[in-house]
């Protein structure tokens, strides 16, 4: 082995990370707070950047074997008239394959089953880590992958940047049927989206001002077009999940410190979820980070973080900064100018 390194979280970034130090020759163990690994949620929308990286991390034929396509969105008023089209067609055209969608657990099982390939990478669940410093003393490498409440994070960089609300919860889930309308609608202060997942189901999410239960939820949307109410009148509440939106504020004015420790994901830069990029954002930093360290080996180890907080920081925090926009105009209160702009789009 060239190196040892431990990563912290056995999220998406995490788990996509110890596979990239493992392919690069690396000694690579895994802690992870929660006992089990976290198979809740809904589906991850992942661009075809994402989809070359996971390809390769060799996870790539794996992914696909149970991704969906995601093709002919659009956006509409809560009357059901089309506004906009989302740019996955220019998206396909662009890089000569389509958007996918993948729902979490499936992602989660493809990562795990490239690491159990290797055999010798231990993932330790129960592991409440706060002793950061003492990781780092016994390691060439610690990697942050532990979410927007970041334990590494809080004791290794800037500590201003936390966890922000954004003062509106989202609500998730999967209906059993294919709804056929695909896209997002946006009202007053609240929106709804729905997405292919897998054959005879649809990925739904909703974000509105407040709402703690299913009824109020329902609520909100009664009176939107078909098939929305069916949606949530026809999936078991029981199965929803909800979650007050957050995001990293103030971004971090580095994702690496002291050349042996590195932030991926939501610990480096947690976003809100409306450009649908927080898997995606977290792969490619997995796969840029470990491709810098095979490149420059463990004796240039302070090279390589530098090389891969210089490709990735700025990019990823862009990606974030645009999200929080697209929130804020999703979500806006007056959507007479909002209508307005999109009259001027291709629908």
């Amino acid at each position: 082995m060239t190196g040892m390194a431990v990563v912290v979280g056995a999220g998406v970034g995490g788990l996509a990370t110890a596979i990239g130090l493992r392919r690069a020759g690396w000694a690579v163990s895994i802690l992870e707070r929660r006992t089990e690994l976290e198979r809740y949620g809904t589906a991850f929308g992942i661009h075809p950047t994402a989809q070359a990286a996971l390809d390769r991390l060799g996870v790539g034929e794996a992914f696909r074997g149970r991704a969906v396509p995601y093709r002919g969105a659009r956006i509409r008023t809560p009357e059901g008239k089309v506004m906009a089209s989302l740019p996955l067609e220019r998206i396909e055209r662009k890089a000569g394959r389509p958007e996918l969608l993948i729902s979490r657990p499936y992602l989660i099982d493809a990562l795990m089953a490239e690491l159990d390939a290797f055999g010798d990478v231990p993932l330790k669940f129960g592991e409440n880590v706060s002793e950061v410093d003492a990781l780092v003393a016994g390691h060439d490498l610690v990697v942050g992958a532990d979410g927007i409440r970041s334990a590494v994070r809080a004791v290794r960089f800037d500590e201003r940047s936390g966890p922000r609300h954004v003062g509106t919860v989202a609500w998730i889930g999967i209906a059993d049927f294919e709804s056929g309308v695909y896209g997002e609608t946006w009202g007053k202060g609240r929106f709804f989206g729905m997405t292919p997942v897998e054959p005879g189901r649809t990925n739904w999410y909703a974000t509105v001002p407040e709402a703690t239960t299913a009824e109020e939820l329902r609520g909100y949307f009664e009176d939107w077009h078909d098939p929305i109410p069916r949606v949530l009148a026809e999936t078991d509440p029981s199965t929803w999940i909800r979650y007050e939106m957050r995001h990293l504020f103030p971004a971090l004015p580095t994702f690496v410190n002291g050349g042996r420790v590195a932030l991926v994901g939501d610990a480096a830069h947690a976003m809100t979820p409306n450009l649908g990029q927080g898997a995606c954002t977290a792969i490619l930093d997995a796969e840029a980070l470990t491709r810098a360290v095979a490149e420059h080996g463990p004796v240039g180890l302070p090279a390589a973080l530098r090389a891969y907080d210089s490709e990735r920081r700025r990019s990823a925090q862009r990606v974030a900064f645009g999200s929080r926009n697209l929130h804020r105009f999703m979500t806006a209160e007056r959507t007479r100018l909002r209508n307005s702009m999109f009259r001027m789009m291709p629908s």
